[in-house]
C-alpha cells in the first residue's frame, strides 16, 4: 500500500504566469519546456515531456487527464507528477480519481 502525502498549499514562484494550482486540473500541460517533467508510478517513470516542442500540435504531450487514464489501469500505486523547471518545481500525487494533489513545491533550479 502506498502513503497519501499531505497536501500542501501553492505559493507563487518563478514566472508569474506559472498557474499555482493545489489540485492539478484535467488539462494541465505536463510540460516545463526547459527542465524535467514526468509522470511516475511507485518512483518508475511512466512519461517524460518530448525534448521537441510544436507550438501548433501538442501531439505527444500528456496532460492530467492522460496520467489520470493511465493511473486509472492500476490504481493502487503512487502515482505523480513532476514538474522541475527554473526557478520553480512541484510535485503532484494522485489520491483520488480524478484527485491529483499538490504535495511537494521547491525553487526548481538555476
Amino acid at each position: 500500500m502506498w502513503e497519501k502525502l499531505q497536501p500542501i498549499k501553492g505559493k507563487q514562484r518563478g514566472c508569474a504566469l506559472n498557474p499555482v494550482y493545489d489540485i492539478a486540473p484535467m488539462d494541465m500541460l505536463i510540460a516545463v519546456g526547459f527542465g524535467d517533467a514526468r509522470v511516475t508510478k511507485d518512483n518508475e517513470t511512466i512519461y517524460t515531456e518530448p525534448t521537441e516542442y510544436d507550438p501548433e500540435h501538442e501531439d505527444g504531450f500528456w496532460c492530467t487527464q492522460d496520467a489520470e487514464n493511465e493511473a486509472l489501469k492500476d490504481p493502487d500505486h503512487d502515482w505523480r507528477i513532476v514538474l522541475y523547471a527554473p526557478l520553480y518545481g512541484r510535485t503532484f500525487q494522485r489520491q483520488a480519481p480524478g484527485e491529483w494533489v499538490l504535495v511537494d513545491e521547491n525553487r526548481g533550479f538555476a
